[in-house]
């Protein structure tokens, strides 16, 4: 079962510069929130607010950090 995140909103989020929520588990503690800055097959790079990048799996949930935040089982 392929739960990747869609190349084409990954576009989206990197050409409008919208900070992207990613949620990787039930804990909000544990979200990840910048803009998406490049991606490849099976990871993307998120810039954080710190300027700092992160490397994270496309499997996880990539929400708008402006809407309520939603966890998918």
């Amino acid at each position: 079962m392929n739960n990747n995140v869609e190349e084409s909103l990954l576009d989206e989020y990197r050409q409008s510069g919208e900070k992207v929520r990613v949620v990787r588990d039930e804990m909000e503690q544990n979200d990840v929130v910048g803009i998406v800055v490049a991606w490849d097959d099976d990871s993307v790079m998120i810039r954080r607010p710190n300027k700092r990048v992160v490397k994270l799996s496309r499997s996880y949930v990539y929400q708008p950090a402006s809407s309520p935040r939603i966890v998918q089982s």
